[in-house]
């Protein structure tokens, strides 16, 4: 651990583009005994005095479904914070399908930003083996979900992420893929290279020839490999670095084998509740296999007529609210979806009705996701409720913001990408409650179940 002029030492911080990839990130810290706070805004060195037990601090951001206009606002202020913070590496934290495009989420952007603010060329580390991710000479593969023995594709190939409504995945290949999004250098340094006696020299070098490099890592060793060499390159000087969850799942990994990991013994189970809601504004496969099997285990399931929502707004909010709170009272659990699956017609009729207020596509996040946390807040504060889930990385972000939530930390452990969350808020009704963000790939059929019992 270096002296990086903050008294409260810390090994990390991290901005996460949506919010179930910030916890996911909060997650693997937290787990690797690393005592760490997710905020919904940088907070200060001042704010941070109210937390002097941790160690690591993320920021949960929208940026994955946001303009690089919007980005060169919001990230280059946010890096700066950050980096005035004074830990050692700093992570843009992406989703481990690492799905982006040049007008949307455009991580190539993000590294421009990065690497202005820092001043050094950026690893990025995707692969990360827990949620089945793998970056071979640079190409990514990952399983059709996270759970079970799911057969692994090249992304694009991947039957969620090559057709991905916002951010389709067209090229396996990193650097290519990162090369639609920024004129920047992008090397490479394959598992051959990082294997190699001189890895650490070879390494330096690639970072003096490019802006970024991309790390393979698919197993231990590379893993590992990568917690080393990026530990190392902080000593020398702040790292900034873009990528996965992979980033601290390398680093625990590394550190863990020096002995400087764990700092505290990390939470456990958290006991079963016998009354919860899940909200899904994701439209992947593993959701709606999820949504079904809500609907054969006495589940309330709910389609939320999207069209009406954008053209009426609060008063259909208001009508749902209070459908979904007449739901608790006769039922263990209730699901919202705003679309079951890649195929439901509702996601033509949604971008139809956006385009009829003048909006587009990309607007239906903010507006579904901003009004499906005002929905969740009323329920909660009405029933009493104390567990949820928020399915949907893009939707999920503004759904937690709409809530009025400050900041979170891991309350208990899951499944690998969605912890159990205890919220922050200076609403007394919110404040405490427990919520697993989900990514769209996350979790077995049974998910919600696994939620309610807390194991």
């Amino acid at each position: 651990m270096t002296d990086t002029g903050n008294s409260q030492d810390l090994l990390l911080s991290f901005y996460g583009d949506d919010f179930t990839g910030s916890t996911d990130a909060l997650e693997s810290v937290t787990m690797a005994g690393i005592p760490a706070m997710l905020f919904l805004s940088p907070p200060t060195v001042e704010d941070l005095k109210a937390y002097p037990h941790i160690r690591a601090v993320g920021v949960a951001g929208t940026s994955r479904s946001q303009t690089p206009e919007w980005m060169d606002d919001h990230l280059s202020q946010a890096f700066s914070s950050l980096k005035d913070l004074g830990a050692p590496i700093c992570h843009y934290k992406t989703c481990s399908t690492f799905d982006s495009a040049p007008r949307i989420g455009n991580i190539g952007r993000a590294i421009e930003l990065g690497q202005d603010i820092f001043g050094t060329a950026v690893p990025v580390v995707v692969g990360v083996t827990r949620l089945k991710r793998y970056v071979v000479f640079s190409n990514l593969y990952a399983a059709a979900s996270v759970a079970g023995d799911s057969e692994a594709f090249r992304i694009d190939r991947h039957p969620t992420m090559s057709c991905h409504p916002s951010t389709p995945m067209t090229e396996a290949d990193l650097r290519l893929h990162l090369a639609q999004q920024t004129t920047r250098a992008i090397g490479a340094f394959d598992f051959r290279q990082m294997l190699s006696d001189d890895a650490p020299a070879a390494f330096a070098k690639l970072c003096e020839e490019n802006a970024a490099v991309i790390l393979d890592t698919f197993d231990e060793a590379t893993t590992t490999r990568t917690g080393q060499l990026l530990h190392e390159r902080s000593l020398i000087e702040p790292t900034f670095v873009v990528g996965s969850s992979g980033v601290e799942y390398a680093l625990a990994d590394y550190l863990t084998k020096e002995g400087i990991l764990p700092i505290v013994p990390p939470p456990t189970h958290r006991p079963a509740v016998d009354r919860m809601i899940a909200i899904c504004g994701s439209c992947s496969p593993t959701t709606r296999r999820q949504i079904e099997w809500a609907e054969s285990n006495d589940f309330a399931v709910v389609a939320v007529d999207t069209v009406a929502l954008v053209e009426q707004g609060e008063a259909e909010e208001r009508r749902i609210a209070e459908q979904l709170v007449a739901l608790t009272s006769e039922h263990k659990g209730v699901a919202l979806h705003t679309a079951k699956g890649p195929d439901d017609p509702q996601i033509a009729a949604t971008r139809a009705a956006l385009e009829r207020k003048g909006l587009t596509s990309a607007d239906s996040s903010p507006v579904m996701g901003g009004s499906m946390g005002r929905v969740l807040k009323h329920a909660i504060t009405q029933t009493g409720l104390t567990r949820a889930i928020l399915a949907g990385g893009d939707s999920s972000s503004h759904a937690v913001s709409a809530m009025g939530v400050k900041n979170m930390e891991v309350a208990g452990p899951l499944v690998p990408g969605a912890p159990l969350c205890r919220v922050h808020s200076m609403d007394s009704a919110v404040d405490g409650v427990e919520i697993s963000l989900k990514g769209g790939q996350v979790g077995d059929d049974n998910f919600f179940e696994r939620v309610m019992s807390g194991q």
